[in-house]
């Protein structure tokens, strides 16, 4: 390989893989997935289209497509974590023999009589037929670990239909390796000729079981980078070279034992990588890290792996197998649906699980794409054919797969989004939860402001302060929240434990959803779930540091903003008044005293100017003094 060409292919691609992200996030406003985005980027920079990636290109840069397919198959053995899976294991054995058994044999046995129509097998004989037959039913069989769970993340889905799901998602990922191992050693003795005898059945298993036991050894290695305490970016660049060294040692035995024993010995890298993955998630103390660094590294592998693999298309033979990948997305729908049935009835589940047990399997992604790419690979007369037709059958899987498993997750009520933000009722009010002295100070300094407050706590926590609205409950609940009127409530205030704040934070924004929500935090390692809830965090241990760093820097500003001028004051006000929607900022005819600090919309700070057009729902933060912040409040609510 010429190294000189190999850095230009590489620093070319690079260039192509930055435009392929970037219009991939374009396509995703209009409800593409990214995926799908990724791999139209990569067929219009292929060599059906403006050829920037050529065929020589794309031999040459082989590595990069091996490199993701190991971090592909670590992703979908972390997912595999026995812990998680224990409470539902009845319902995901049964469902996963469902949608493993129906929807391969079935597959494979409509496709093998529907050969005739299919462009590239109409000319093989029988068992060149079934060989591919078998290959498709295998990754009819793949499903997405990581669409799937971000699906589960947006939804913020959890009970047993969630669980059950995920458990079956992660077990098949595991199984359809295996079983693409066995398919693939037949087919090639299918395809090749060669007798399937006792010999062949021997050799099958040595290989199945010599990838368990290197995954097993690889797992052992994998730990390395994670038991020294060293950069996020090295560990991640050791797990790229373990995984790319399995494709390496997996190439040397195959070539080796060719020359030496006249017959290849096959090990399954994917197969090798998703056993230590397993490994290491389940039988070591570095799971978390693990994951998380797979869920760093993970967005970048699959830049490259889906514009290298859209790249490799063609275009002509896109448009031209379409029908039949429509077709056969249906085939793969109805086998799914027969195996949902299934897995519900065996197990004895909720019958009316029964409609709804074959969304969650619909989508495709990584996995499957990785091993329609090793087929193309390993037979280049009709593999780049068979490639084109999966990946269509896995962008229209990604269109329609999410949208109806988010559909399920609703039907069965497991989801929990975010309520919708109650409309202003005209009162500035603030419910404090906790009593003491810092909750005690604040609902006075809010009071002196004209805001109407009250402080909840627990029955048993003695009241320090009489002088204030302090009402006391028996529990944290839903009900609760009904007595108190929340919904219509501006701001609420988090001052109790952390566990109890994030109880309370969860429940109010599932089912309140509360405009602003302040916690005041006590231990730092909770900032991140407390942050994925959306709400205001204080934490009290560089709160002050903060403070007095913006002292130092900008006192005027400081002391403003603080309140601590006499007579001065800051304001956040909606836009309500339909008189002000459309004017531009200039036009506001506002009291001299009063400066315009922000514009927010839809959550999102714009930077404003005189010419800023307001719209209803704006909320603008203001300083100026009492008197004119009072008059604005009339003009902008009305």
């Amino acid at each position: 390989m010429d190294i000189h060409q190999l850095i230009i292919f590489l620093v070319g691609f690079a260039l192509i893989a930055i435009a392929s992200n970037q219009i991939a996030k374009v396509l995703q406003k209009i409800n593409f997935p990214i995926i799908t985005g990724l791999i139209i980027t990569g067929i219009i920079a292929g060599s059906s289209v403006l050829n920037f990636i050529t065929p020589k290109a794309i031999e040459d840069l082989n590595f990069l497509n091996e490199i993701a397919l190991s971090i592909i198959a670590f992703s979908a053995g972390s997912e595999l974590f026995l812990n998680d899976l224990r409470s539902r294991l009845n319902s995901i054995k049964w469902m996963t023999i469902g949608q493993l058994v129906i929807t391969f044999v079935l597959s494979a046995v409509v496709i093998f009589f529907i050969a005739g129509y299919i462009p590239f097998m109409k000319e093989m004989n029988s068992l060149s037929k079934i060989a591919v037959s078998i290959l498709f039913a295998t990754i009819f069989v793949a499903r997405s670990p990581s669409s799937a769970i971000a699906v589960i993340n947006e939804m913020r889905a959890n009970g047993p239909f969630t669980k059950t799901v995920m458990g079956v998602t992660v077990v098949k990922d595991v199984l359809v390796i295996i079983l693409f191992a066995i398919c693939f050693s037949i087919a090639k003795a299918f395809i090749n000729g060669e007798e399937i005898g006792f010999f062949f059945l021997v050799i099958l298993l040595l290989e199945i079981a010599a990838s368990f036991a290197l995954g097993v050894i690889v797992g052992k290695i994998l730990i390395i980078p994670f038991a020294f305490s060293m950069h996020k970016h090295l560990q991640g660049l050791l797990v790229i070279l373990i995984g790319y060294s399995v494709y390496l040692f997996a190439h040397f035995v195959k070539i080796e034992s060719a020359f030496i024993f006249e017959h290849a010995f096959l090990i399954e890298p994917l197969l090798i990588c998703i056993i230590a993955s397993f490994m290491l998630t389940n039988y070591s103390k570095h799971r978390i890290e693990f994951s998380k660094l797979l869920h760093e590294i993970g967005p970048l592998i699959f830049i490259v792996f889906f514009t290298l693999t859209g790249a490799s298309l063609s275009l002509q033979v896109l448009m031209s197998v379409y029908g039949i990948a429509i077709a056969l997305f249906f085939l793969r729908l109805f086998t799914m649906m027969l195996g949902g049935a299934f897995g519900v009835l065996a197990a004895k589940d909720d019958k009316k699980y029964i409609a709804i047990a074959w969304m969650p399997f619909l989508t495709q992604a990584g996995v499957a794409l990785g091993l329609a790419t090793i087929v193309a690979k390993e037979f280049p007369e009709w593999g780049h054919e068979f490639e084109t037709i999966v990946i269509a059958i896995i962008v229209i899987n990604q269109l329609v797969g999410p949208p109806l498993f988010k559909y399920a997750l609703n039907v069965v009520k497991e989801t929990h989004l975010r309520a919708k933000t109650p409309e202003f009722d005209g009162t500035r009010d603030a419910v404090i939860f906790g009593i003491e002295n810092q909750s005690i100070a604040l609902a006075a300094q809010l009071e002196k402001h004209k805001w109407a407050t009250r402080i909840v706590c627990l029955k048993g926590m003695k009241p320090a302060d009489s002088s204030h609205d302090i009402i006391q409950v028996d529990e944290i609940s839903i009900k609760v929240f009904k007595e108190l009127q929340l919904k219509k409530v501006e701001s609420i205030v988090l001052m109790f434990s952390d566990a109890e704040n994030y109880k309370i934070a969860e429940l109010l924004y599932e089912y309140v959803g509360t405009k602003d929500i302040i916690v005041r935090l006590n231990e730092r390692e909770n900032f991140e779930k407390f942050h994925k809830l959306g709400v205001l965090i204080i934490e009290p241990a560089t709160a002050m540091v903060s403070l007095m760093d913006h002292f130092v820097r900008s006192p005027n500003a400081t002391s403003l903003l603080l309140g601590m001028d006499e007579g001065q004051d800051t304001l956040d006000i909606e836009i309500r008044n339909n008189d002000i929607h459309g004017l531009h900022l200039r036009d506001l005819r506002l009291p001299s005293d009063i400066i315009v600090l922000s514009v927010k919309r839809k959550g999102q700070m714009i930077i404003s100017h005189g010419y800023t057009r307001l719209r209803l729902g704006d909320i603008m933060t203001m300083v100026g003094s009492e008197d004119s912040l009072e008059e604005i409040k009339i003009k902008f609510d009305s």
